[in-house]
């Protein structure tokens, strides 16, 4: 469920849930029970039963992938990720830290006898541990002071270099006291000054080097514990970026072949707002000296050295420009600008992995009603690769891996099985299942689930400085009731994606089947500014947030209409994050609806502007800062709130009090123009950080309320 006019962390476009916060005094009772066993419609209990799988890695001699297995413990309410491995050619699998409930991030040694991964300490810090696949007990390998974010595997095995955030100084006495900070450009939760990331060595076996006396050494974790053998590489106020989801995970560092150097991101500060100042660096091991690879000093990021080590593959925005797709280019050596080598394609790519002869790039990006897949020379046409009725899994992110003989180990799903692993054993060949965790979605004796398909609409495209009224192409997901009888009259529920950059998929969808199965007709609408049809659809929302994109999808309500399938006295709008934005936008611009779902709903954009973690870089989604020039008249016009006149449906509002991309003012606007006026809503918030819930139990219960208001007002 994401947002928020802006791409999270160094990634330049725009992207943009138990203790009741606030609510109406008249509380909605449950009425949606957990059943203690699954039935032939998909419920609560099947939800419970979606096994995740995520980051796989090859293994260097091609035989075995590893990848993070998460399943959910409602008792202890925890998501439960362990590391398991599978055999290439079968599929069998063999876990690997079953004792463990936080292992994440696997990497293999160079050679493959060993494998590094992250995992919780007795402080709950991430540390390294380092397991021999040879057999015994995973060794811990760093005992440093603060949780390590990511780390890379020197090419020669000896060590590992990693990432980790800066251990807050200690302070006694008075000191402990004077704490202000400057808050600059960062979100309004922040109540200390952010500390910088940055780069440290560690040695493979975990021994500190007694010839080492670095100043720059972290203390040990505790006076009687081990000592921790990290020496540190970077330091000063600048800082390596860190992950803020929903979206990417922070940009991977990595080694040169030879070893020499280590390629990572520079951000010029900490403050979440100025992200977008985003540049690749090579470090220089020897000297501990530091140069830019590009001269690009804006958006640039996920540098990945190829193999042979001639070329850097990074991200950066076609032409520089905020808005726009991003594009993958490829350097002619370890520096340089490169050339757009992404950009007949004409999608918003997620990623690039080399080939192992250094020959393509594999990469993925949203297409239409799916995703694809690609491989690319770097030299010559994209070729597209086969993935039938699949859609690659994640959000802003391709979760794949290619392996040593060219294979290309991925993450997808389908319209009716959850996300499972697949591989292509060559760019030639057809997708194998790998794993099986989710096959009892697909047991039709077992469960009933609600069949899709992808319709299409036009939506008329009148702005103000149009000259002549222009079309655009929409698409969206429509999924139907379980054992649908065609041609009867179903309510609709819309549920709208967020992002905007994002779009529907048809491919597996909880909320989908969760709405569908109760007897409902599913609307997934692609409106403008998703990315799945061109960068100029794509950017064709800027300083046009609401009013495009709102036409879009109420010329899907019509288009569906005239199938003659939908009770149109009975029609909700719903949605998280920018699906939020659109549904306050609906409810202010229609009073058809007859109930509105707004999850973390983004109504006053001038919020997001001053209090949201993105802040300032927000300026682009509209044209220009709202204190400058005339440009606060458009960030008030694109505000949801402001059409609170309007609204007249009877609103749900759920949002995390913690919420760092879309701010729970908000919600409280939202919740008190309805309320103040006498329209029916509630508004429940949940007392965590975060976009949305990550828990499983309080993910259930934004489930759980979400079917329950619309049980209120649509008929089954």
């Amino acid at each position: 469920m994401p947002f928020a006019f802006l791409k999270p962390f160094a990634t330049p476009s725009l992207l943009l849930l138990l203790s009741l916060s606030a609510a109406s005094q008249t509380q909605t009772p449950s009425r949606l029970p957990i059943p203690a066993t699954p039935g032939h419609t998909f419920d609560l209990a099947w939800v419970g039963k979606i096994v995740r799988i995520s980051d796989p890695q090859f293994s260097p001699d091609g035989k075995s992938i590893v990848a993070v297995v998460t399943r959910p413990d409602y008792e202890n309410d925890l998501n439960v990720a362990e590391l398991t491995l599978f055999d290439v050619a079968t599929g069998k699998p063999r876990p690997l830290t079953h004792d463990r409930k936080s292992a994440s991030f696997p990497r293999w040694s160079p050679s493959g006898d060993r494998l590094a991964f992250l995992a919780q300490d007795s402080d709950k810090h991430n540390q390294i541990y380092i397991l021999d696949m040879a057999g015994g007990d995973a060794l811990q390998v760093t005992h440093h002071a603060t949780s390590i974010q990511q780390f890379a595997w020197k090419p020669d095995g000896s060590a590992l270099a990693f990432a980790a955030v800066d251990e807050a100084p200690k302070k006694t006495g008075a000191d402990k006291f004077d704490d202000a900070f400057e808050v600059g450009d960062n979100d309004f939760l922040v109540k200390e000054k952010s500390l910088a990331t940055h780069l440290w060595m560690v040695p493979a076996n975990g021994i500190p080097d007694p010839s080492d006396t670095s100043k720059d050494k972290p203390k040990d974790s505790s006076k009687e514990g081990p000592k921790d053998a990290s020496r540190r590489l970077t330091s000063g106020s600048w800082t390596l970026p860190v992950a803020f989801p929903p979206g990417p995970p922070a940009s991977p560092i990595a080694f040169t072949p030879d070893g020499s150097k280590l390629i990572y991101v520079r951000l010029e500060n900490t403050y979440s707002g100025d992200r977008r100042q985003s540049s690749p660096q090579l470090l220089d091991l020897a000297t501990g000296t530091s140069e830019p690879i590009t001269t690009h000093t804006q958006y640039a990021s996920f540098p990945v050295p190829s193999p042979n080590g001639k070329h850097v593959a990074y991200i950066y925005p076609r032409d520089g420009q905020d808005r726009n797709y991003n594009d993958i280019y490829i350097t002619a050596g370890l520096k340089g600008d490169g050339d757009d080598l992404t950009r007949s394609l004409d999608r918003n790519v997620f990623r690039a992995l080399w080939t192992p002869d250094s020959q393509a790039i594999v990469t993925g990006a949203n297409d239409a009603a799916t995703t694809a897949l690609w491989i690319h020379p770097l030299s010559g046409s994209p070729t597209r690769l086969p993935l039938g009725n699949l859609s690659l899994a994640g959000a802003f992110w391709l979760d794949a891996a290619v392996g040593p003989q060219g294979q290309v180990g991925f993450l997808a799903s389908a319209p009716h099985h959850p996300t499972e692993l697949y591989l292509f054993d060559s760019p030639t060949s057809q997708p194998r299942q790998l794993t099986h965790f989710n096959d009892a979605f697909e047991d039709t004796s077992a469960l009933t689930l609600g069949k899709s398909e992808v319709l299409h609409w036009e939506s008329p495209d009148k702005t103000p400085t149009a000259k002549s009224s222009k079309s655009w192409p929409i698409n969206g997901i429509l999924t139907y009731p379980p054992n649908y009888q065609p041609g009867k009259k179903l309510p609709l529920v819309l549920y709208i994606h967020g992002g905007p950059t994002s779009s529907s998929k048809d491919s597996f969808n909880i909320f989908a089947q969760m709405i569908a199965a109760q007897g409902w007709l599913v609307l997934e609408p692609n409106y403008r500014g998703s990315d799945n049809q061109g960068n100029d659809f794509a950017h064709s929302i800027v300083d046009d947030s609401g009013d495009g994109p709102g036409r879009d999808v109420l010329a899907g309500v019509e288009a569906l209409k005239k199938l003659g399938i939908v009770d149109e006295s009975n029609i909700a709008v719903t949605g998280w994050s920018y699906g939020g934005y659109m549904t306050s936008w609906l409810i202010g611009h229609a009073g058809f609806w007859k109930a509105a779902i707004a999850g973390a709903p983004v109504t006053n954009l001038l919020d997001q502007y001053n209090l949201s973690d993105a802040n300032v870089a927000r300026a682009n989604a509209i044209g220009g800062s709202p204190y400058t020039g005339d440009w606060m008249k458009h960030w008030v016009d694109q505000s949801p709130i402001t059409y609170y006149k309007n609204m007249v449906t009877p609103t749900l509002v759920l949002q995390d009090t913690g919420d760092y991309r879309v701010t729970i003012t908000q919600g409280y606007e939202l919740y008190h123009a309805l309320k103040d006026r006498g329209v029916k809503t509630e508004f429940y918030a949940y007392p965590v950080g975060g976009h949305s819930p990550a828990d499983p139990v309080r993910m259930r219960d934004v489930y759980r309320r979400w079917i329950e208001w619309l049980d209120l007002y649509l008929p089954h």
